[in-house]
C-alpha cells in the first residue's frame, strides 16, 4: 500500500494519478462499520479495474476545532501506524492522509471536493451515511450531488448495527472505559491492539516470580480501563504469539504514582525482551487493580490471575 501525505494545496496533477475508487472518513478504530465502507470501495475498485484508495485525516478534527483547550487531546483507538497496518490488510492500494487544520476546515464543500476528490482523480466515492465535509460540515452525503461537477459517482453506506445499536467509535470508547474489552472487540471486528517498546522497569516482578515487560507507549493510544487483562503478545519480527496477563495501572502496592504504566507477564516465556517492540492484543478483563497488604498477598493474587488467564484462553480453543 502506498501512503501519500497531502497538503493544501497538494502538488498533484490529476492527469498523472490513476483513476481510483475511494473510501473517505476519519476511521478511528477501523471498526466493523468503517470496514463496510472500505470493503465497498475495494470491491468497486476491483469490479471497475481501478485502484482502491482511502482518504483519511490527521489529527482528529476536535484537536483543531474544540474551543475547550483541555479537550483537545485525543486518544486514538487506532493510532496512525496501527490504522495503516489494518488498511494494508484490507487490501487498500493507496492511502491519502490529509492534515486537518484550520485552513482545511475553512474550505467550502465545493473547494474540498474540487481539490481532494476531483483533483485526486477519484471516480467513485464511498462514505458512511453520516460523513460531512466542508466548512462547518455543510457538505454531506445527502447534498453531495451538488458538488460532483459530473466528475464522479458516489454512494453512502448505511449504518452498521450490533444488538440494535449503531457501531461507532464513541460506543467503542465507552466500552473500553468500562473495561468491556470483549464487547469492544466484537464491534471492532478484531482484538484491540496496542504496540509499545519494552524499556527497563523496576525489575520487581522477577523477584516475586512474575517477570514483566514494561512498555513505553506512544501516548496517543486509547487505553482500556485500568486493571488486569488476559492478553496475547507478539514480538516484532517474531512469528510466535504468547499468552500473558497485562497490568494497566499505577502499581498502588508499591508506589503513590498517578501515571498509568503497562506491564505484561508472558506465560511460558524465557528470554530478554528489552528494546523490542511488542504488540499487545487485549482479550478479557480479569479484575480491578487494587492495593495489597504486602508482597505475599500480591503473589497469591497473581497466581489466581494467571489461572484465570489460562482459563480464558483454554475456553477459546
Amino acid at each position: 500500500m502506498e501512503t501519500i501525505h497531502l497538503s493544501y494545496p497538494h502538488p498533484y496533477q490529476k492527469e498523472v494519478l490513476p483513476e481510483a475508487v475511494a473510501a473517505i472518513g476519519f476511521f478511528d478504530g477501523v471498526h466493523k462499520g468503517h470496514q463496510e465502507v472500505i470493503k465497498t470501495a475495494v470491491r468497486q475498485a476491483n469490479i471497475n479495474g481501478m485502484e482502491s484508495a482511502v482518504i483519511t485525516f490527521f489529527p482528529h478534527p476536535s484537536v483543531i476545532l474544540n474551543k475547550d483547550i483541555a479537550k483537545r487531546e485525543v486518544k486514538y483507538i487506532t493510532p496512525l501506524e496501527e490504522k495503516k497496518a489494518i488498511l494494508q490488510n484490507l487490501q487498500v492500494d493507496r492511502l491519502y492522509i490529509v492534515p486537518f487544520n484550520k485552513e482545511l476546515s475553512s474550505l467550502s464543500p465545493q473547494q474540498f471536493i474540487d481539490h481532494f476528490i476531483i483533483g485526486l482523480r477519484i471516480k467513485h466515492l464511498v462514505a458512511g451515511f453520516d460523513f460531512s465535509f466542508g466548512h462547518k460540515g455543510s457538505g454531506n452525503m445527502q447534498n453531495i450531488d451538488r458538488f460532483t461537477r459530473g466528475a464522479f459517482t458516489f454512494e453512502a453506506v448505511a449504518k452498521v448495527e450490533s444488538d440494535q445499536m449503531k457501531i461507532s467509535s464513541t460506543s467503542i470508547r465507552t466500552l473500553l472505559k468500562q473495561g468491556n474489552i470483549q464487547k469492544a472487540n466484537a464491534l471492532l471486528g478484531r482484538n484491540l491492539t496496542i504496540t509499545g517498546l519494552v524499556v527497563e522497569g523496576d525489575k520487581r516482578g522477577r523477584t516475586i516470580g512474575f517477570p514483566t515487560a514494561n512498555l513505553q507507549l506512544e501516548g496517543d493510544e486509547m487505553l482500556p480501563k485500568p486493571g488486569v487483562y488476559a492478553v496475547k503478545v507478539s514480538v516484532q519480527h517474531d512469528k510466535r504469539i504468547f499468552e500473558g496477563m497485562a497490568n494497566l495501572g499505577t502499581k498502588p502496592t508499591f508506589t503513590n504514582d498517578t501515571d498509568l504504566s503497562l506491564e505484561v507477564h508472558l506465560l511460558d516465556f524465557t528470554g530478554d525482551l528489552y528494546e523490542k517492540k511488542l504488540s499487545i492484543e487485549w482479550h478479557a478483563f480479569i479484575r480491578e487493580e487494587k492495593k495489597f497488604n504486602g508482597v505475599e498477598e500480591l503473589i497469591q493474587q497473581l497466581k489466581r490471575d494467571e489461572k484465570k488467564v489460562q482459563h480464558v484462553f483454554q475456553t477459546c480453543k
